[in-house]
């Protein structure tokens, strides 16, 4: 995956070796030139310091600009990749069916693009410019040490072996952490979103206390974590520091004692220390950085698992077609992932096309259930549907999308424009076919009041409008696009009963030849139905036209005389 990631930034990663290639040539240069002049000032050699000293300036400024040029490449590499790696994670997650999404949940998949893909970013940041170089500088400082006191070899191999041996350790007991970390931070992401957007709810019913118990609660387990991991870094650090010094001391201490047979080891000694600490400086900054690397690691691997997982539906690749816009259910069964028992059970039905179709039943009978199957937002585990006398799985999604359109229970609206949410249905929806389907939906009598009528704002989640508004504009929106099928899932819940009947008359007057499915809570609104669909615990109990199903059906019978009673109630009040 690494490489794929960098596969359009290959010229500018190769530039940035070579960068770094420089950087380090610098390094490990001016340490032994500065032991040459030191040996030219021992023994009066002006010519060679004369030399030698313009040279020390230009490894210096090569030095100085290839890392200006590095930092560039590795911002550019950085920024690049992770907008790629965003948007490829947001376009699969776009194929996704709803099974998927729920296997994953909004939230988890929510972090997996933003804080996931951040520390992506910043591993590739951080390898461009830190991590790539730090093998060639140790390897580079490695030889040149041991070129310049081939005796003291085996103190630099000592103080690398231990060091090694801190890092792996503290790797070890922080590498689980990291895992758990981004758990934690998927639940005070999901609780933080839950509360914002229930903020009405929370309100109402005082429970902000509780809200911060559990946010509370979550966050000191975060911060449990965090503490443990900077415990353990500034635990690590001294630890390194340490057997680095001794080191140095060792190796000053040594020299000491050979200085006494061969006086010209004094001037190696401070190349030596140099290498030494370039040496030292290579392995804490690599163990410091293990912090972002395995945090980097553990995302990628999150983000893999989006890009690997495929979608629960598949659709097949044909030319659009043009069908009838008849229905059948033949022996459907449907259970929802996670869950044990079916949802609907052996349903068969038939429905003609420009037909209009009631469903009704109790509360969890099915109802939208059914409705979500006709579009394919999930398929059925048993049997099969038809639409136009084909099979939904043997069809494009775009033949689907083109002769299906269903508006959802609950009203959800995007930012943007009254115009934009309206031409989701149909992306190139002229002006005349947007106010025909506000006409239908009875939303022009609040869009034209607006100043800016069809490009007024529509604020996040349309919080700007009222729950008969959004309604509205969802009715317009699955309208718009001239649909065969239409699917209306207790879609008037909001509105008044004068509005709702004049959305019904104005689905009966424009839209004569669509199928048309009406699922509904209250028996009024499917009242003058071709047919109307009885759902009880998941199984059809029941279809036939009102009159016939007031006699022979007990459960809608019970439904209809109860909802009856209110209404006459509400009448008496």
């Amino acid at each position: 995956m690494f490489l794929k990631i960098l596969g359009p930034y290959k010229w500018q990663a190769l530039s940035s070796l070579v960068m770094t290639s420089l950087m380090v040539a610098s390094a490990l240069l001016q340490p032994y030139y500065l032991n040459r002049i030191l040996d030219a000032l021992r023994e009066n050699q002006q010519d060679v310091i004369y030399q030698i000293g313009p040279l020390l300036i230009v490894i210096a400024l090569v030095g100085l600009l290839a890392g200006g040029v590095n930092v560039v490449l590795s911002a550019y590499i950085a920024q690049g990749a992770s907008s790629d790696l965003r948007e490829q994670a947001f376009r699969k997650i776009q194929t996704f069916s709803y099974a998927n999404i729920e296997e994953f949940n909004a939230g988890n998949l929510v972090v997996r693009m933003t804080n996931d893909v951040n520390q992506v970013q910043n591993l590739l940041m951080v390898l461009f410019q830190v991590l790539f170089r730090m093998p060639i500088l140790f390897i580079g400082s490695f030889f040149m040490a041991v070129m310049t006191l081939p005796a003291l070899w085996w103190v630099i191999v000592l103080m690398v072996l231990l060091v090694f041996l801190i890092t792996g350790v503290m790797m070890g007991l922080m590498g689980p952490r990291f895992s758990v970390f981004q758990t934690l931070l998927e639940k005070i992401n999901a609780i933080a979103k839950e509360n914002l957007r229930g903020v009405r709810v929370v309100k109402s019913f005082v429970q902000e206390k509780t809200q911060y118990q559990k946010f509370q609660k979550v966050s000191d387990d975060l911060l449990k974590q965090n503490l443990f991991i900077g415990y353990a870094f500034s635990v690590a650090e001294p630890l390194m520091m340490m057997v680095g010094f001794g080191a140095v001391y060792l190796s000053i201490w040594l020299v000491a004692g050979m200085a006494k047979s061969d006086p010209s080891l004094i001037g190696s000694i401070a190349s030596f220390v140099t290498y030494l600490n370039q040496i030292i400086f290579t392995i804490i900054m690599v163990g410091f950085l293990g912090n972002t690397v395995t945090r980097a690691l553990i995302s990628m691997r999150r983000i893999k698992e989006i890009l690997d997982t495929e979608p629960a539906m598949a659709y097949q690749n044909q030319d659009l077609e043009d069908l009838e816009g008849s229905i059948s259910f033949e022996g459907v069964s449907f259970t929802y992932p996670k869950d044990q028992e079916p949802m609907l059970k052996d349903i068969s039905f038939d429905i003609k096309p420009g037909q209009m179709v009631g469903v009704v039943g109790a509360t969890g009978a099915g109802k939208s259930t059914l409705a979500q199957l006709i579009p394919r937002l999930f398929d059925p585990d048993q049997g099969r549907i038809l639409l136009g006398g084909k099979d939904l799985k043997d069809l494009s999604a775009a033949t689907i999308r083109q002769h299906i359109s269903i508006v959802l229970q609950r009203a959800i609206l995007f930012s943007g424009t009254i115009a934009d949410n309206l031409r989701q249905g149909k992306a190139n929806a002229s002006l005349p076919e947007l106010e025909r389907a506000a006409r239908i939906a009875q939303a022009s009598e609040f869009i034209n009041r607006l100043s800016d009528t069809f490009d007024s704002p529509v604020e996040e989640r349309g919080s700007n409008f009222s729950g008969g508004q959004k309604q509205r504009m969802s009715i317009a929106r699955g309208v718009v696009s001239h649909p065969k099928v239409l699917i209306l899932d207790d879609s008037t819940s909001a509105l008044d009963a004068k509005s709702e009947k004049l959305v019904q008359e104005a689905l009966n007057k424009d839209l004569k030849g669509t199928t048309t499915i009406i699922i509904a809570q209250k028996i009024s609104s499917v009242v003058h139905a071709d047919t109307i669909l009885v759902l009880d615990q998941g199984r059809l109990i029941g279809q036939g036209k009102h009159a016939d199903l007031v006699r022979d059906n007990a459960i809608y019978r019970e439904i209809y005389e109860s909802q009856k009673g209110r209404e006459e109630e509400n009448e008496n009040d």
